[in-house]
């Protein structure tokens, strides 16, 4: 689908790698929706971008909050022809702790925010979405997810980010069969390591180490990186139903 004057709803957009992508499309002549928990930053993203973003705060796991974000965004835009998902946390913790059994409400709080919040944006802009008119290949729209390589390699530390990226790669396919029938492609990104705020503050000690798992180039990946792949999944008509791993031929080890 053509990007310029498209209109792009972004979970996450006020920061990482949701912001770079916000930002990214903006170049390319789109409009953007940036739904995001965090409202300072968000509403200082958005004006410093001008009248081409909107920002609604958003808790992607509150259906009737996520549905204010959606109807707002038609209000002022008019369409929603894009949907990228990026809100997402990796609180970390142990199944079995020093002190214990993981609280279950710990884990509960991971799959709600990474996967039934990315669900409940799928469902609810899908229906504003098939209201497009479809261009000359039959598309009305296209979703961008985002899981990660842990959804493979979930290291120590990581059950409940393993399974809640594993449940949207997951999903994946099953919903791109499905929208198949409304003109509507459906792909995820599973990012390995990048430069963003959930990495912010690891020591270099730390960060060496990780780099080494990564095979070329030798570095975490740019946030830009993913608004680029998220850019080029709108822009080619092949690409649905698939999880594309975007890590440098990274690895990931159990600890």
């Amino acid at each position: 689908m053509d990007i310029k004057d498209g209109v792009a709803v972004v979970t996450g957009g006020a920061s990482g790698l949701g912001e770079a992508t916000v930002r990214y499309l903006l170049g390319k002549g789109a409009k953007a929706s940036i739904l995001d928990f965090a409202q300072d930053r968000g509403e200082k993203l958005a004006a410093e971008l001008g009248g081409e973003v909107l920002f609604c705060k958003t808790d992607v796991t509150d259906e009737s909050s996520v549905k204010e974000a959606i109807l707002k965004t038609m209000e002022v835009f008019g369409a929603i022809h894009f949907v990228v998902n990026c809100a997402g946390v990796a609180t970390p913790g142990r199944v079995l702790g020093k002190e214990g059994p993981m609280d279950i409400g710990r884990f509960n709080q991971v799959i709600q925010i990474n996967l039934v919040g990315t669900m409940n944006v799928i469902r609810l802009a899908a229906e504003q979405i098939n209201k497009n008119q479809p261009n000359e290949d039959g598309e009305k729209g296209v979703m961008v997810n985002t899981a990660s390589v842990a959804a493979f390699e979930g290291q120590f530390g990581q059950a409940a980010y393993a399974a809640s990226k594993a449940g949207v790669a997951g999903m994946t396919l099953p919903i791109a069969r499905e929208f198949a029938n409304y003109g509507i492609r459906i792909v995820t990104i599973a990012p390995g390591l990048f430069e963003t705020p959930m990495m912010a503050g690891m020591s270099p000690k730390v960060y060496e180490s990780l780099v080494k798992m990564t095979l070329f180039p030798k570095r975490l990946g740019r946030p830009v990186e993913f608004a680029m792949l998220t850019a080029q999944i709108i822009e080619n008509p092949l690409l649905n139903g698939e999880v594309i791993r975007l890590d440098g031929g990274l690895r990931m080890g159990a600890k």
